[in-house]
């Protein structure tokens, strides 16, 4: 992996995920929102605050594109309703409303009233994997996107962007499922927490422009 992910470095540069809403920063691509990345400044998230919308995000974007999530974080947000506490006081009109735009907002705010109360239950402590993957609603994707951008862990995130790439470029043969191409993405591969965050973001990056005109470099791998 340290070549792929040199590779796709070398074409975009810094991604600067996860983007934020109270942040100017500018999107560094051609895809997704359009403020809110940090690209080469990996001191994200500096507060609470910031660490709980991470997670609400992680769960919001389930089945859904970035800006619909944006849409209902912005939302949630000026009907102050962004924090677990927030959350868990609402009336279950007012969080539906709140969240609509990133569809299926029923069954999400169940997921996002779950969420608050497992997150003041850990008091500031860091969850383990096994913890996240016990919230109901929380599988192996949000559980690895939590722990990567909201705690700063070591983690590969697989989502449908990451498989499209590995399978695009023969990097990982045969059906792809989340633990094998997470397995493929971290075996032999040391890399920071920060290197974690960029190679996501990169594999995110280069699946939205092989699925447009641009197809972008090819990476390989001796792996």
């Amino acid at each position: 992996m340290p070549v792929v992910f040199e590779t796709l470095l070398a074409a975009y540069g810094p991604q600067g995920w996860w983007p934020l809403l109270g942040h100017p920063g500018k999107n560094p691509t051609s895809t997704g929102r359009l403020t809110g990345y940090h690209p080469g400044d990996f001191s994200y998230p500096r507060s609470d605050g910031q660490r709980f919308e991470i997670c609400v995000g992680a769960v919001l974007t389930q089945n859904t594109a970035w800006g619909n999530v944006e849409r209902a974080l912005a939302l949630l947000e000026r009907a102050g309703l962004l924090s677990p506490t927030g959350i868990l006081a609402a009336s279950a009109q007012a969080l539906e409303v709140a969240i609509r735009p990133s569809g299926y907002f029923r069954v999400k705010s169940r997921k996002l009233r779950e969420l608050a109360r497992f997150y003041l239950e850990l008091g500031g402590r860091t969850p383990s994997r096994t913890q996240l993957l016990a919230v109901w609603g929380i599988g192996p994707e949000t559980a690895d996107s939590i722990r990567l951008y909201a705690y700063g862990q070591r983690e590969m995130v697989v989502d449908a962007y990451t498989i499209r790439v590995l399978g695009h470029h023969g990097l990982c043969r045969g059906p792809i499922d989340y633990d094998r191409a997470k397995r493929f993405c971290v075996d032999g591969w040391q890399g920071s927490v920060a290197e974690y965050q960029e190679l996501h973001a990169l594999m995110v990056e280069h699946a939205k422009r092989l699925r447009g005109s641009e197809r972008g470099p090819r990476p390989q791998t001796k792996q």
